[in-house]
């Protein structure tokens, strides 16, 4: 199994000198938002995204990155932990990686403003420096997670989920924002090149593979800090349930959609879904899927020379397909 520590190896010291950055990108006069912002970075997750940024400027900048490359992790940072932040409110969701969360320990009210700040601080960094190209890449990323996010709800209501609909939700809601890094990484050290759209390309790969991953674990009998069944049980139509649906005969069609829609609280009824889509193929369909992704992310990277950045970034690749959470 590939480890993060692994990825991380090639820039270890970018990943360093970020992290004090990013802490002074966070500082505020009002000794509230200093202790809030203190605890989210104290508590950082993997921090993926930043290291896509890092790794894919290393590998399209001869190895060089520059100011504009760490302001654009600490933008991208900036604007994802206020998207979680709404995140977590919107979902009225106590836990964020295994801490209480910001709305859960300070009520919504204060959360609200705390992702407010972080996203103005992004916006602030970028039209402060002149980053204008980094700022559009990072804003047009924000829009379509907010157009992903409500495209599911307006599907969830009456269970109309096609196939090519589910590809643009999750195109728009999780690979937007990886294409984001990859591309904003390329834009730091050679802008108006054509590796910006490439790298676009190679980090949606990646991100639509990482939420085919996300969505098996939903079938998974491990424990991963999701309960099993929990999108059946919010309404989301994940690709092995619409592969069920789609090869399954009328009645048990009618059964699918009446299960999700109106039994999606009933914990042996859930179950009989699950089992369902296992015995109809449905999650091999999705690897499938998945493993097309993971290819066309690799082809693209191969177009570019060896290098300790370009192997770390195979083996981010391989750890979105392999991870267990």
């Amino acid at each position: 199994m590939k480890t993060i520590a692994q990825i991380k190896q090639p820039i270890e010291h970018e990943m360093e000198v970020f992290e004090k950055k990013f802490s002074l990108f966070m500082s505020s006069r009002v000794a509230l938002l200093n202790k809030i912002t203190h605890f989210i970075v104290n508590r950082k997750g993997k921090q993926m995204r930043p290291m896509f940024v890092f790794l894919v400027a290393k590998m399209v900048g001869d190895s060089e990155v520059n100011d504009r490359t760490y302001r654009g992790a600490s933008v991208i940072e900036l604007i994802h932990t206020a998207t979680l932040v709404h995140d977590d409110i919107v979902d009225d969701s106590n836990r964020r990686r295994g801490f209480f969360s910001i709305n859960a320990l300070w009520k919504n009210k204060i959360a609200v403003l705390v992702g407010d700040f972080l996203l103005s601080k992004g916006l602030l960094l970028s039209i402060d420096n002149n980053d204008f190209d980094l700022l559009k890449i990072i804003s047009v990323a924000v829009r379509e997670m907010s157009e992903g996010e409500l495209l599911q709800i307006e599907k969830a209501r009456d269970l109309d989920i096609t196939e090519d609909v589910y590809y643009e939700i999750i195109r728009q809601k999780t690979a937007t924002l990886i294409a984001a890094c990859c591309s904003l990484g390329a834009a730091a050290v050679r802008p108006d090149s054509d590796d910006v759209e490439k790298m676009r390309k190679f980090g949606e790969q990646i991100g639509m593979a990482f939420q085919i991953k996300d969505d098996l674990f939903d079938y998974s009998n491990k424990k991963i800090g999701k309960p099993t069944g929990i999108d059946i049980k919010e309404k989301k139509l994940t690709l092995p349930l619409i592969y069920a649906i789609n090869q399954a005969d009328k009645k048990k069609k009618r059964w699918l959609i009446n299960s999700i829609k109106n039994h999606n609280k009933d914990k042996k009824r859930v179950n009989d879904v699950i089992e369902h889509v296992k015995a109809s193929g449905g999650l091999d369909y999705a690897r499938q899927k998945m493993y097309a992704y993971q290819k066309s992310a690799m082809d693209i990277l191969n177009d570019y020379p060896e290098s300790e950045y370009r192997s770390s970034l195979q083996l981010m690749i391989d750890y979105v397909i392999e991870r267990e959470q």
